[in-house]
Order: C-alpha cells, then structure tokens, then sequence
C-alpha cells in the first residue's frame, strides 16, 4: 500500500480563501479516487494535513494527475507553502507517527 502525507499552509489571506476553494473538492475527490483505501484530514501545528492509503502508487498519481486536484497542484505555490511525504507501507501510521514522517522526510515546497 502507498501512504501519502501532505502538510500546507495557505499564504495570506487571499491564499487562505483560494487555498480552501481548492482543498474541500480535491478532498471529496480524493475520498472516491479509484484505490483510495483510506483518506482523512486534521490541522496539526498550523498545517493543513492529509492522510492517504492507497493500493499503489500509479493509483495515487493517477488522482493526484487529475479533475481538482491537478488544478490544485497547479495553484499551489501561489496559495500555499508546506510538505508532502509518500512512501510504501504495510499499515498506515497514526497522525502523531505521519506527521513526524513528514517533518522528517517531506520534500519542501
């Protein structure tokens, strides 16, 4: 299974609305995206963070590669800051373990 962890923070507060108008939908996509296994979101230190489960990779970029979320990505570094970590795994971590992964390895943008 492939877990992908994101942690955001929108930029002002014109980055905040824009940032918001992005993130529900591609959430709701996210939540029936083809091999999503398991999707949840959670503000941790200031940032917007998602937890992701899905049966591979290629699945996860195949959501990630389009509808909101590829609109999304393509806005980010107007309307946010942050991290995203993704990795292969047997389990999916708890919030406290995903989020210290992510300060650990997540590749800033």
């Amino acid at each position: 299974m492939y877990i992908s962890i994101t942690g955001l923070k929108p930029k002002g507060i014109l980055g905040f609305f824009k940032f918001w108008q992005l993130a529900i939908p591609s959430f709701r996509q996210a939540q029936t995206a083809k091999g999503n296994l398991f999707c949840e979101v959670k503000r941790i230190n200031g940032y917007q963070c998602t937890l992701t489960a899905w049966n591979d990779r290629n699945t996860m970029l195949e959501f990630m590669r389009s509808g909101i979320h590829l609109k999304a990505m393509k806005s980010f570094h107007k309307i946010a800051t942050g991290k995203t970590y993704g990795f292969e795994s047997e389990s999916i971590p708890n919030w406290s373990d995903a989020f210290e992964l992510l300060e650990t390895n997540g590749k800033q943008y």
